[in-house]
């Protein structure tokens, strides 16, 4: 026996209806075609399902309880429609994120909050982690999506890496804010806030200072660089910082608080990746967030050069 969904929501509404004629006009179809989809459905269940007399149906017990049954398939049906619809439109199912500290402060919440916006059935986690812990995460597939500086390469993960230049964060009425490019030379002596001896970022920028012979005066040691702003605009110290945390302060700041940002030269670099299990298939949400991830960090070069500018 192979019943399908049309016989089945026909048979429904006839029995709602009790007409073939009001039956056939709320599906669509002529009444003719419905009486004849009837009597197939008939046929295949081996039992009458109305009794007929001078052109009217009468619903047999049988068509009853079959009913029941129908409304419970049907039902079923149409409540998987609604699930896959809103599945489709984004408006359900799960996303896990991992963010390293960078990102996490004001970058990636900013752009999940717009990314939320009308889709209350969308579960999103999101935490944030060391570089290290999100690659072995995303690897595992513990994680949809991870943010993080840029890893080796492996066949577990798939990764999309953007270069970016860190830039030097300076007091706004610091005397170097009216120069274009800062270099070790104009920094020489200078206190800094780095970050931890091990990190990228902190052994570019010691090697930059070593080769122009300037005093590379560490002050403050930090595992980010998001602290460093508030010790910047107090006057502390300066610090040649990844563009992240750099943005993420022009995004929070008042015009009237803000830091001055400079080039800094020779370029240091500090990549970071977009990373996704290289074993598993995205799901549609995760797609979705990942291309208004790479349009966030696209925007964010292009408002940086502007201000570098």
């Amino acid at each position: 026996m192979h019943l399908s969904l049309r016989q089945l929501s026909t048979f429904r509404e006839v029995m709602r209806s009790g007409s073939i004629s009001q039956a056939a006009r709320s599906v669509g179809r002529t009444q003719p075609a419905v009486s004849t989809m009837i009597r197939t459905l008939e046929g295949q269940l081996g039992f009458a399902l109305f009794a007929r007399a001078q052109g009217k149906l009468t619903p047999t017990p049988e068509a009853h309880f079959f009913l029941e049954e129908c409304e419970e398939i049907l039902g079923r049906v149409e409540r998987t429609e609604r699930t896959l619809q809103r599945i489709s439109s984004l408006q359900s199912g799960k996303l896990r994120i991992a963010c390293h500290p960078a990102g996490s402060s004001v970058f990636l919440p900013r752009l999940m909050t717009e990314f939320l916006q009308g889709r209350d059935g969308l579960d999103v986690s999101l935490i944030m982690r060391s570089s290290d812990m999100i690659e072995d995460m995303i690897a595992s597939q513990q994680f949809d999506i991870g943010f993080s500086e840029t890893p080796l390469p492996r066949a577990s993960i798939q990764q999309t890496d953007y270069d970016l230049e860190c830039v030097c964060v300076l007091p706004a009425d610091d005397p170097l804010a009216s120069a274009e490019v800062i270099t070790p030379n104009h920094l020489d002596g200078r206190p800094m806030a780095v970050l931890f001896e091990e990190h990228r970022t902190a052994l570019q920028t010691e090697a930059a200072f070593r080769a122009a012979g300037c005093w590379f005066n560490k002050r403050l040691e930090l595992r980010t660089f998001l602290p460093g702003l508030q010790f910047v605009a107090a006057g502390v110290c300066v610090m040649v910082c990844d563009m992240i945390t750099a943005y993420s302060h022009l995004l929070q700041a008042p015009e009237s608080a803000r830091l001055a940002i400079r080039r800094f030269r020779p370029r240091i670099s500090n990549s970071v990746s977009i990373l996704t299990p290289g074993y598993a298939t995205q799901s549609m949400a995760g797609r979705a967030f990942i291309l208004d991830l790479q349009s966030a960090v696209e925007k964010m070069q292009a408002e940086i050069s502007d201000e570098l500018r």
